[in-house]
């Protein structure tokens, strides 16, 4: 099982971030199409308005098939597109220290924030990052180069290899909100916002933050999870522990066990609905397949929306 994120195989990410886009505009099947119009676009020149000819005007301008149907020369007037400044959000905190397939929660986090980082730095905007955990954030401004994104990805391997099953530290449920609100504060408009997370102590705060930061940005949210969290094992009996204390989980009984489903359920559906009553995507990435398959799968055109099972 992967259960730390190596900054080697972090950095050779870089030649699986192809065939998917973060940008707005998305194939038809893509979990992205269909967001709300965006201000926020990629560089390059963006189609304003067709106008009529006026001297001065550059001829090659001319929208010639236009202007054959009209009285008088027609020409397509572009607007230079702004860079798009992308910020990232990386949970590596004590609850994400879980998986019970090919890799822990918090390896998968750090993987789609490499993949991410990559995708950005091949795209020519600046990326930075709020890499933090249950006691500490780290922040990497944003620029545009390489080394910025090497620094977000020492960052993230550095911050995942303190994990360890027994560390005394709580989880940090309202950590979170408090990063959310560090990004607000530095994102104003016309950014994008990759946050990814399992969201553990997600509440009604975590969603009124995000509604207010998509009002002038994106924001996409990276669900990571684990199967054994909405398909209990066969077995009547399983341990847990939170470093400090243990349980033991009689899942031979039906109310236990549709207790612990019903729970799961309600956190997850609370999660998702962001998608339709905020605009925000929510795209769950599990710990049991490739990381980069399933990003490609959600954002490369595939058709459906995807819901863990």
């Amino acid at each position: 099982m992967g259960a730390y994120a190596e900054l080697d195989s972090l950095i050779a990410l870089q030649f699986k971030a192809r065939g998917y886009s973060l940008l707005h505009t998305q194939p038809v099947h893509s979990l992205l199409f269909g967001r709300r119009a965006s201000r926020v676009r990629g560089r390059g020149l963006d189609f304003e308005e067709l106008r009529a000819y006026v001297p001065g005007d550059d001829v090659r301008s001319i929208d010639w098939q236009v202007t054959a149907r009209m009285p008088k020369p027609y020409v397509r007037v572009y607007t230079e597109e702004r860079d798009r400044p992308t910020m990232l959000l990386l949970d590596q905190r004590i609850n994400m220290f879980f998986g019970s397939r090919i890799s822990m929660k918090s390896v998968i986090a750090a993987e789609i924030g490499a993949l991410a980082a990559w995708r950005v730095y091949e795209q020519g905007d600046r990326m930075g990052a709020f890499v933090f955990n249950d006691t500490s954030t780290e922040e990497i401004r944003m620029h545009r180069s390489r080394a910025t994104v090497l620094r977000i990805l020492e960052c993230t391997a550095s911050m995942n290899h303190l994990l360890r099953a027994d560390i005394t530290q709580k989880s940090g449920s309202g950590r979170l909100n408090q990063v959310i609100q560090s990004a607000a504060r530095v994102c104003h408009h016309d950014a994008l916002i990759i946050i990814v997370s399992d969201f553990d102590g997600a509440d009604e705060s975590t969603r009124h933050l995000l509604m207010r930061l998509s009002r002038s940005n994106d924001v996409i949210c990276f669900l990571t999870y684990d199967p054994l969290s909405v398909k209990l094992p066969a077995s009547e009996q399983l341990v847990v522990s939170d470093g400090e204390l243990q349980v033991e989980l009689q899942l031979g009984q039906e109310k236990v066990r549709r207790n612990i489903l019903d729970a799961s359920d309600r956190r997850v559906a609370f999660i998702l609905s962001w998608q339709h009553e905020l605009g925000i995507p929510v795209l769950p990435i599990s710990t049991a397949e490739d990381v980069s398959i399933q990003i490609r799968h959600l954002l490369g055109g595939v058709a459906g929306m995807r819901r863990p099972t």
